[in-house]
């Protein structure tokens, strides 16, 4: 089958293969289907965008023989091949186009909205790509910000890599009016929603979206890594039930009325009370809200003790309104279907609503005015609470807590004030206390705690960026299951405190050994000069962050002696984000020396590190400083300063300003590691 198709530049007709046509959409279809989910309008809910992605998708092509806009292949030959490819992408374009003009509220009804297919259609199931990070977040409100042309425009430079001049060219052939202005919008976005990396590079397009069309050419676009993130791949998917207790009762509330509406006239009903509800189905709608708290996991209470997995599964169910079916239901709810109509929330990472798992219920009770439950379904941990005296609004938040264990397992928030949180301590802490991180001289005050577990009210570091202080908090695991494990605990408002370790330099001919507590002196010395880095870590979804000593330098002019800190945070995803810190003599702050996210660098699976700063002498010269990991054996600047050093540290006077300077490190492989 052919169709007869025109460019609307040259009126040059062509003949397109829809049989071409079909196998270019069947090898690019996760790439276009990418493609309209990005244009579309985010109003509908991501469930309703993915179906209507895929529906629009999969009837691109045409039934009959119209005219199909496009362009030829590169080259521009007046007998160059159709390209099929290019047909398709304008012509999902176009319908992602019609959507976006489409006036009024959009239905809710089934996943649909005008002019969206038919198929595919998802019953009982909610569909939607993986939850990003903040940056996807942050790019997703701009996109949501924008008009169609500049999501498009957006869409076309990142996703297809084409440049100026052939994302215009498409844009055009879709129907926008004023291509260079979505496009000069579309690049303000990019500018302002992510990093510009240098070169247009292909690799991550390629890897997200199949092999590239042929009429892609090397563009100059500027890719936004979080645009290739699973958060917009609607073709990796997550797929939650809708509220299987509405459904239920919906379901038998229609059986109901039918019979009634069959029997009425002919049967006098027998009516329990006054609620005009007959008496068996008063039971079934008690027994259904039963139903949902029955499902409730709930863990004996001395299982964490004789246990080899000493995480949230081995918490015993706490609290006086452990028993509270009704109270239950309503967190359980609250969790498990999405059109739930609270606060919701969730950290970096995490779901919004239930995975189909059991949770286990971990705690309930009255806490500072509100009805708190705590569940855990073994991948997250969810904090839902209502207000006691009926005013202001139930919430629920949910934070990933994959992989914990006996620290990072240890606590819980269940309330917070700007001021002071309340933790749910686990059952095998033995003792708990507080402390300033900022003055390691003054020893731990004790904490009390109720019979169930919960604290006293604690104070938190500030969150205004004022860091007078830092308090932390300071467990000890019982005898029966680790001796004398004592551990430190930050509050970063989150539901999970952040466990905080320690790495000491490393010493000759000794092998080194993982992170250890923060809990020695060295360890809290160290913490009290670069505490205060932490509050740069708030909402990223830390699991734990570790100070590790990694080279001492004697300082020219024999100015004293600095440290060399990586501060790496692991995230509950897995994804690190580490901080390179120099300390000069004395007690003062710690400094930067740049920061990588993203990377397993100062991880047992990246131990070889380098970083530089530039110094002041007492004197007033300047110095460029560097120093490396234990492995590194040369050091060599390159750029406005040019300096070689053998070993693992560099120190040259630098006349100039030396943050253009380029730090590479040679190990004994000859492979290299470079300096932020």
């Amino acid at each position: 089958m052919f169709v007869r198709w025109q460019t609307p530049s040259d009126g040059d007709l062509r003949v397109l293969d829809v049989r071409r046509a079909e196998a270019a959409l069947m090898e690019h279809y996760a790439r276009l289907v990418r493609l309209v989910y990005v244009t579309l309008p985010r109003s509908p809910g991501r469930h309703r965008r993915v179906l209507a992605a895929h529906g629009l998708v999969q009837r691109a092509l045409p039934h009959r023989a119209p005219a199909i806009p496009g362009r030829r292949r590169a080259g521009d030959a007046r007998n160059a091949a159709p390209d099929e490819y290019g047909v398709l992408r304008t012509s999902v374009l176009r319908a992602a186009m019609a959507q976006d003009a489409r006036p009024g509220p959009l239905p809710r009804s089934w996943g649909w909205w005008p002019g969206r297919p038919t198929l595919p259609t998802v019953w009982g199931l909610r569909v939607f790509p993986q939850s990003g990070g903040a940056e996807e977040l942050l790019l997703d409100r701009a996109l949501a910000q924008a008009g169609w042309p500049v999501r498009a425009a957006v869409a076309l430079l990142v996703l297809e890599e084409l440049s100026a001049d052939e994302a215009a060219a498409v844009l055009r052939d879709t129907g926008v009016a004023e291509p260079s202005e979505a496009l000069l919008a579309a690049r303000r976005l990019v500018d302002e929603s992510g990093p510009r990396p240098s070169g247009s590079g292909t690799g991550a397009a390629e890897a997200a979206t199949g092999s590239r069309p042929p009429s892609v050419a090397d563009g100059s676009g500027t890719p936004v890594s979080a645009l290739l993130a699973p958060e917009f791949d609607p073709c990796l998917l997550h797929a939650r039930p809708t509220d299987l207790l509405r459904r239920r009762h919906r379901v038998r509330t229609a059986v109901t009325g039918a019979l009634l509406a069959a029997c009425v006239g002919a049967v006098s009903l027998s009516l329990a009370g006054d609620s005009g509800v007959p008496a068996d189905r008063g039971r079934d709608w008690t027994d259904s809200k039963a139903v949902g708290a029955a499902l409730l996991r709930q863990t004996p209470a001395d299982v964490w003790a004789d246990t080899a997995r000493v995480d949230f599964t081995a918490w015993p169910a706490r609290g006086a309104r452990t028993g509270d079916r009704a109270l239950l239901e309503r967190a359980m709810r609250a969790w498990s279907d999405p059109s739930w109509r609270g606060r919701r929330s969730q950290e970096a990472g995490a779901a919004s609503t239930g995975s189909g798992r059991a949770p286990h219920l971990l705690f309930a009770d009255d806490v500072d005015g509100r009805a708190v439950v705590v569940l855990h379904d073994d991948l997250t941990t969810v904090r839902y609470s209502e207000p006691l005296d009926g005013e202001g609004a139930p919430e629920l938040v949910s934070a990933l807590t994959d992989g914990a264990s006996v620290t990072t397992a240890a606590a819980v928030v269940v309330s917070r004030t700007p001021e002071s949180v309340r933790m749910l301590l686990a059952p095998w802490i033995a003792e708990a206390g507080t402390r300033d991180l900022l003055a390691p001289d003054t020893p731990a005050r004790d904490v009390s705690r109720s019979r169930t577990g919960l604290t006293e009210p604690l104070p938190v570091p500030s969150a205004d960026g004022d860091c007078r202080t830092w308090p932390v908090v300071q467990l000890r695991s019982s005898t029966r299951i680790v001796e004398k494990h004592a551990f430190l605990l930050s509050d970063l408002g989150g539901i999970s405190p952040v466990h905080l370790t320690y790495m000491p330099p490393p010493e000759p001919g000794a092998r080194p050994r993982p992170p250890r507590e923060a809990t020695g002196t060295d360890a809290l010395l160290g913490w009290a000069r670069t505490a205060c880095r932490l509050n740069g870590l708030r909402g990223h979804g830390v699991r734990a962050v570790n100070h590790w000593v990694f080279a001492q330098q004697d300082l020219p002019e024999s100015a004293g002696r600095a440290t060399w800190v990586c501060a790496r945070a692991d995230t509950w995803r897995g994804p690190g984000r580490v901080e390179y810190l120099f300390l000069g003599p004395g007690s003062g702050p710690a400094r930067s020396a740049g920061v990588r996210a993203n990377t397993a660098e100062c991880s047992r699976f990246g131990q070889h590190v380098l970083a530089d700063v530039d110094w002041r002498a007492p004197s007033g010269s300047s110095y460029l400083l560097a120093a490396g990991s234990r492995s590194v054996d040369r050091i060599e600047a390159s750029g406005p300063l040019r300096a070689k050093s053998d070993g693992r540290f560099l120190a040259v006077r630098a006349p100039r300003k030396t943050s253009d300077a380029k730090v590479v490190g040679e190990l004994p492989e000859r492979a290299e590691v470079r300096a932020p």
